[in-house]
């Protein structure tokens, strides 16, 4: 009797990327969550049930948010382990695979992924070095006060921290989830030859990581502080988070477009 198929190579693929969809959907669902629907209404809450938000929703749902944050993280790594992608292969057994991985990486399809990969990246450093700790001192200090103690001067300043990176992956996530689409469903099917010299990949990747270290390092306060300036105004407002997301996508993909095209 055969093994299932669900027990070979094939099978632990899929179950990787049935995985990465179900802590992606809850990863990103929470994300859209907080900043859509939980930030807003909170803003308009009196003190004590902004409390309450604090200190008995925000713990549970950051919980669900940060490990599914890091499954989806290492199911996508496993995707690419079982597809050959990551140094080895499975096709005439286990064995390393260096070059194949370094060649898909440089065609239009790994160009994608690698693109959308290293934003996912970055939201998760987001999430477990800045949002994470941030939180946990706003959640501390509500739960002082509850107590009848005196609120940590050290939450305001957090809680901004952990709102930009929040808007940040909030914005990172549109060109992310364009790119791992685009990946199986548009870029291996372009109507045009792709010019692949190493330039063109260099020039590509460094507009990438000009653009997209802009963005992230405004969140971190690394250009022009915490505090409200021209280069945190992609973050103030939902409005300009989904805006700058979109500016962000076309940026990458004309950029794609344009130099890639032979």
């Amino acid at each position: 009797m055969e093994i299932p198929e669900i027990f070979t190579d094939t099978g632990y693929a899929f179950l990787a990327r049935w995985t990465h969809f179900l802590a992606g959907i809850t990863w990103i669902g929470l994300l859209y969550y907080f900043n859509f629907i939980q930030a807003p209404a909170v803003a308009q809450m009196g003190d004590s049930s902004r409390s309450d938000i604090t200190r008995y929703l925000v713990p549970r749902a950051l919980w669900w948010f940060r490990w599914a944050a890091l499954l989806t993280f290492l199911s996508g790594l496993t995707i690419l382990f079982f597809s050959g992608h990551l140094f080895f292969s499975f096709t005439n057994g286990f064995e390393w695979a260096g070059r194949e991985t370094l060649t898909y990486f440089a065609q239009p399809q790994g160009i994608g992924i690698l693109g959308g990969a290293i934003l996912g990246t970055i939201m998760l450093g987001n999430v477990w070095m800045v949002i994470w700790p941030a939180q946990r001192i706003v959640i501390a200090s509500a739960e002082a006060v509850a107590a009848g103690g005196e609120a940590n001067p050290a939450a305001a300043p957090a809680g901004r921290r952990a709102l930009l990176a929040s808007r940040a992956n909030t914005l990172f996530s549109i060109p992310l989830l364009f790119f791992m689409g685009a990946t199986t469903h548009l870029m291996g099917s372009s109507h045009f030859e792709f010019d692949l010299s190493a330039g063109v990949q260099i020039a590509y990747w460094i507009v990438f990581a000009v653009v997209a270290g802009a963005v992230e390092a405004s969140a971190l306060g690394r250009i022009g502080g915490y505090g409200r300036n021209w280069n945190t105004e992609p973050f103030e407002s939902i409005r300009n988070v989904i805006i700058s997301g979109f500016v962000l996508l076309a940026i990458l993909y004309i950029v794609f477009e344009v130099l890639f095209q032979a």
